[in-house]
């Protein structure tokens, strides 16, 4: 049985929706589909409880759920695996790690069909939004049935194990179609291209969210070209958001990551009310899995005033996904 299309899952969305009943289609995998051999590592099955309690209302703004495939295929033209990491592991790590909001990226694996996060949101009782896949053939009507789930943006990724650049027409075609839906852009984007995509950034006529603290490389140090320049981006450029994400791809020495927590700080001080933070769980190609209580753990030092805290957990990302006060 052939996949699924990503239209047609919207067309149900949409009836759905008018219907008042949720969503969840039973999608077969295409037996053409490559392997389902994991590629990358699984996420840790031993969070460990933090030592920080995070205030009331914090919000978790990077994570992703992938699967189960059984339900939710992964698109057959992919640059990884994952292993499943369904809603139901995911709300296990909440609560084990005191989170109660999400922001759900919806991941390359799953392509251009976002039903699996359609679904996640729906039964969140409005704990969860989603940034989606789309592209320069996604429809209003599209866009309209994904910001009526709960959607507040897209994301784009630069980076050459995930396909490297895409096309830059399509991607300001894309950014002029979903700004009158109140959305925003998510970049994933490689430190060797941060100084070149500084004035493309700021003539973006829709504000703009930078993952993983521009996956810089601890061991280049503050003063390195790219960090210089996405600190000075993101200090003067007022559609300019950054998450305080992702310190396992970054560091150098390892887990607890203490040479990340320069970076985190800089980037605070440079914009205290546009900053966000995540986990990035199930945490795809990583080159040693963290430990998310452990990640919870860094947040009173990469913010030790409680007043920052509030603002990186729970007053930004409200402000930027319209999560209720």
């Amino acid at each position: 049985m052939a996949q699924m299309s990503r239209r047609t899952c919207l067309a149900g969305l949409a009836a759905a929706a008018t219907a008042g009943l949720p969503t969840g289609p039973a999608i077969a995998q295409d037996k053409a589909a490559p392997s389902l051999t994991p590629t990358i590592l699984p996420p840790d099955p031993n969070t460990k409880t933090p030592t920080y309690k995070a205030p009331a209302g914090a919000v978790d703004t990077h994570t992703h759920i992938f699967g189960p495939n059984a339900k939710y295929p992964y698109a057959a033209k992919r640059s990884y695996t994952p292993h499943d990491a369904p809603l139901e592991a995911f709300r296990e790590v909440h609560a084990k790690i005191g989170i109660t909001r999400a922001v759900l990226v919806n991941a390359t694996v799953h392509g251009l069909d976002n039903q699996v996060i359609v679904d996640a949101i729906a039964q969140s009782n409005g704990a969860y939004k989603g940034i989606a896949n789309v592209d320069e053939t996604t429809t209003d009507k599209e866009l309209l049935a994904l910001t009526e789930a709960g959607f507040k943006g897209c994301r784009f990724t630069f980076l050459g194990r995930l396909g490297g650049r895409p096309d830059m027409a399509k991607f300001n075609t894309v950014a002029d179609k979903i700004k009158g839906y109140g959305w925003h852009v998510d970049l994933y984007l490689e430190p060797a291209i941060i100084e070149e995509f500084v004035p493309i950034l700021q003539k973006l006529p829709l504000p703009y969210v930078i993952d993983h603290m521009g996956t810089i490389k601890a061991a280049g140090g503050l003063e390195q070209k790219p960090f210089v320049a996405l600190v000075d981006l993101i200090r003067n450029d007022e559609k300019s958001w950054i998450k305080i994400t992702g310190p396992e791809r970054m560091t150098a020495t390892g887990a607890p990551y203490a040479d990340t927590v320069p970076f985190a700080q800089a980037l605070i001080a440079a914009a205290p009310d546009r900053c966000l933070w995540g986990t990035d769980w199930p945490h795809p190609n990583v080159p040693a899995m963290p430990n998310d209580g452990v990640l919870v753990d860094l947040i009173p030092q990469f913010a030790p005033d409680p007043k920052q805290q509030q603002k990186l957990l729970v007053d930004n990302p409200v402000r930027l996904f319209g999560f209720a006060s």
